[in-house]
């Protein structure tokens, strides 16, 4: 017997790879989300900044144009897709969106991390939610875990390969000894990097992905202009080597953690040293990988593509389905406040050990002087390589630190640099304890 489905049409903002990716997945499994959503999924609207672009999918007649307010004005349209990026116009967009009475589903990091509060406060007024599992990760389920799975947990902690271009970098450079300008150019040509690639590899791609998550986590926005961020551009392949000879791999990761007797939060992205036995150091190439710790179900380990046109489809399309389930119900924002945590933690209080590389003139006494000038900021020496094959006049130092606050060991670098027998600018690498 033949059914009837409702349907639910959806106007699309952005047609690039990810809105092109949506428009094919829909049609290619139409069927499919019929029967598991009891909707007939219709895109009837696309806007588009270039209608005459090359496209991998072709356009329908029809029902494209070049004016998102033919989307907002569309009083049929149940629910708009938000995937033309950047944050002023996208945000002007789904401002509009959510005061027309329109469910809301984004891929927009940038915009969730430095103007979420503001959406979810609009969306809460006129009680329309926003999904947005595709801004982290693409296509991990990470934002509905959060939210669902471990919803009866505090959350303790959450460490993070959340960009697939650096970890394609770094991972070309520990296997195959590329320096950083062969593994980036490798990266462009093979599309894992942007043309101008500024966002992924000085760490703000992740750190967008990391205010959200934490966002999420501890239910109070996390400001952007208080996390700390570090890139990979200062990584080199001596780097990459010591850090092997000390057992361990380079990541940059996102760093989450919740400091459970002051209800204070950590949030940080940086290179950082991982022990080659922690799972998260097998994390090659573009992949992403996530672990979450709750107070009650421990430990947890995500892991999958974190970009590209299917994965991140699949998300955007997961997010459409979970609207259709709740569309008929009363609805939050898609955030929840809790009471429970507060502010975030200067990085100059935050403590781990440190990897620290070094260019020094090669005569007796530098290392002295440096290990006093360390003692007197109270920070101690794990253990030192001084390799011997070098230049006649120049010597490459590593230094492992204690565990010391980062304001110390900042403090303590100010003073080396200012040695006339240290050479250039002090690498200095966190070494993460993710246990």
């Amino acid at each position: 017997m033949h059914m009837e489905f409702p349907t639910l049409k959806i106007g699309l903002a952005g047609f690039g790879n990810v809105g092109a990716g949506v428009f094919k997945n829909i049609e290619k499994n139409r069927s499919l989300l019929r029967e598991r959503t009891g909707k007939d999924l219709q895109i009837t609207r696309i806007v588009v900044r270039d209608p005459s672009k090359p496209r991998s999918v072709t356009l329908p007649e029809g029902i494209v144009s070049t004016n998102l307010d033919d989307i907002i004005n569309d009083a049929d349209v149940d629910l708009v897709v938000e995937l033309i990026g950047g944050i002023d116009r996208a945000f002007d967009f789904v401002k509009s969106a959510l005061e027309a009475g329109k469910i809301v589903v984004t891929g927009n990091k940038a915009l969730l991390a430095e103007r979420g509060q503001e959406l979810f406060a609009i969306a809460n007024q006129h009680n329309r939610p926003i999904f947005y599992e595709a801004a982290v990760a693409g296509g991990i389920p990470i934002i509905k875990t959060v939210q669902e799975s471990l919803v009866g947990n505090h959350i303790q902690s959450v460490f993070g390969i959340i960009n697939g271009t650096c970890n394609y970098i770094l991972t070309r450079m520990t296997e195959a000894g590329l320096d950083y300008p062969e593994a980036l150019e490798e990266a462009k040509q093979l599309g894992y990097a942007e043309a101008d690639p500024t966002l992924d590899i000085n760490g703000w791609d992740a750190a967008h992905k990391a205010i959200i998550l934490a966002s999420l986590s501890y239910g109070c926005w996390v400001p952007a202009d208080e996390v700390h961020v570090e890139g990979i551009e200062s990584i080199r392949s001596e780097d990459i080597h010591f850090a092997e000879t000390l057992g361990y791999r380079i990541k940059l990761l996102g760093i989450i953690q919740l400091h459970e007797e002051s209800g204070a939060m950590e949030v940080r992205v940086q290179p950082s040293l991982v022990a080659k036995d922690h799972i998260l150091s097998s994390v090659k190439g573009a992949f992403n990988a996530i672990m979450v710790k709750g107070d009650v179900v421990g430990e947890t380990l995500f892991y999958g593509s974190g970009a590209g046109q299917d994965p991140t489809s699949s998300s955007v399309i997961g997010d459409i389905a979970d609207a259709v389930a709740r569309i008929d119900r009363e609805q939050g924002s898609g955030f929840i406040t809790h009471e429970l945590y507060g502010k975030l933690i200067p990085v100059a209080e935050t403590v781990s050990k440190y990897y620290i590389r070094l260019q020094v003139d090669d005569h007796p006494g530098v290392l002295g002087e440096i290990a006093t000038i360390l003692g007197k900021h109270d920070v101690g020496i794990l253990s030192v390589i001084q390799p011997e094959d070098h230049e006649e006049s120049h010597a490459p130092i590593v230094l492992m630190l204690h565990y010391a606050e980062f304001g110390r060991v900042q403090e303590a670098l100010a003073e080396i640099r200012q040695k006339d027998a240290v050479q250039g600018e002090p690498v200095v690498i966190r070494v993460e304890d993710l246990s």
